[in-house]
């Protein structure tokens, strides 16, 4: 089995594809992991806050409205509306910008939402398993087997200490799901808690395992800001998805 690697810097930040297969130089995986970038790009010219002629900034500056927005904006409004509800408030798409002034600002969810359609179109690659690493935050998926006619081993995602970010506290194997991480080391103060209105300067992070990256993002967001009783409800509501408390 051999493996490939590729990284673009796109939504400002570096995005690694890895992909293990029989052939990972045949043109139909290459074309599919360009397409995958093709869709981190997409994501990047409709939601980018620092991009002047993003769809995202118009909204925020009032030049376009919501309801004649791309459809992909409106499915992310949706899903940050339904995140909000579920996390009851711990995590928002209204956040402060320069001024102080509260603004739509879904990027929040739109890291994990881009990465999964970009997975979702890897995870079609014959005889291939990938791991894409957004920023820190992983999914992993598709199907590879062994010189045995076995599966292929798991991927091995390190979850870094946020107290000593030369230490990996944590190892995390899975073959198919998301691992997100929330917390201060890497950005600093940069997560807002809506009910305090401040942002978070506290030491530590939560890293959420699971299914889907966009919800382990949210969660991991959510459990880091909320309130000390949010994690029993992510108990009861998140079936699938763990936390690493750290």
């Amino acid at each position: 089995m051999s493996r490939r690697a590729w990284v673009q810097q796109i939504m400002g930040m570096p995005i690694s594809i890895h992909v293990r297969g029989a052939d990972v130089d045949s043109p139909e995986l290459v074309a599919g992991v360009e397409g995958a970038f093709d869709l981190l790009r997409e994501a990047d010219r409709l939601f980018s806050t620092y991009r002047h002629d993003s769809e995202v900034s118009r909204i925020r500056r009032t030049e376009l409205d919501p309801g004649h927005a791309d459809p992909l904006v409106a499915q992310v409004i949706a899903l940050c509306d339904q995140a909000g509800e579920l996390t009851e408030g711990a995590f928002t798409d209204q956040l402060p910008d320069h001024d102080g002034v509260l603004r739509f600002d879904p990027t929040g969810l739109v890291k994990g939402w881009a990465a999964d359609r970009a997975a979702s179109l890897l995870a079609d690659l014959p005889g291939a398993s990938f791991c894409l690493n957004a920023g820190g935050d992983v999914v992993v998926g598709g199907a590879a087997v062994d010189g045995g006619g076995g599966p292929c081993a798991p991927w091995r995602v390190g979850v870094e200490d946020p107290r000593d970010r030369s230490r990996i506290a944590e190892v995390v194997e899975l073959r198919h799901g998301g691992v997100a991480t929330s917390g201060t080391a890497a950005r600093g103060a940069h997560l807002y808690d809506s009910v305090a209105g401040t942002f978070v300067d506290r030491i530590g992070s939560v890293t959420v395992v699971g299914p889907c990256l966009m919800w382990a993002d949210v969660w991991a967001t959510a459990l880091f800001v909320g309130p000390t009783s949010l994690p029993g409800l992510f108990s009861r509501v998140a079936d699938g998805y763990r936390m690493i408390s750290l």
